[in-house]
């Protein structure tokens, strides 16, 4: 029997990401997100872009928060910074109380909010290991101040030379006679 063709399939949306692919540089929210739920002491922050993998948003946020009033608090602080920037949020998710686990959908950003169980339990990391993964402390960095000017002072163009004007004659001073002063 002779062997058949292979088809050509198109690639899949996972396979897509290769380590090759430059992640675009992440977006203002996503870098105020990340160092608000920093500054509230969330553990393990993670950024994924996943816009390769996913249809319904480009970035992940990934957070351990200690206890449920913790993840409450890192909840309230993503929804305060999200509407300070007045973006639309989609919705979110605690799911059942006690559950350990939070999720803000804001689109584009999507933040997952677990207890240190629920993260190891549910390993997105993993999960999501097709994805390009943003070095935090790259996002956490202050902003790069505006670069100062060189320490030589600018050329000053000065304005153009007056042409003299010889003094006429009856303008010059007679020099000062030698004769001596008499008392």
């Amino acid at each position: 029997m002779p062997a058949q063709p292979k088809k050509k399939t198109a690639p899949s949306p996972r396979s897509a990401a290769t380590p090759t692919t430059k992640v675009p540089a992440p977006p203002a929210l996503l870098v105020e997100i990340v160092r608000a739920l920093d500054a509230k002491k969330a553990e393990d922050l993670c950024v994924l872009h996943v816009a390769a993998q996913s249809t319904i948003t480009d970035w992940l946020v990934l957070a351990t928060g200690g206890s449920e009033p913790h993840l409450r608090a890192l909840r309230i602080e993503a929804e305060r910074v999200l509407d300070t920037a007045r973006a639309p949020i989609a919705g979110t998710d605690g799911g059942e109380p006690g559950s350990g686990w939070t999720v803000v959908d804001a689109y584009q950003i999507m933040v997952h909010l677990l207890t240190p169980a629920q993260r190891e339990h549910y390993a997105l990391e993993r999960l999501w290991r097709d994805a390009r993964e943003v070095a935090v402390p790259t996002l956490l960095a202050p902003p790069a101040a505006p670069r100062k000017p060189s320490a030589r002072p600018a050329k000053k163009i000065a304005p153009p030379a007056k042409a003299k004007a010889k003094p006429s004659a009856a303008k010059k001073k007679a020099a000062p006679s030698r004769r001596p002063k008499t008392r």
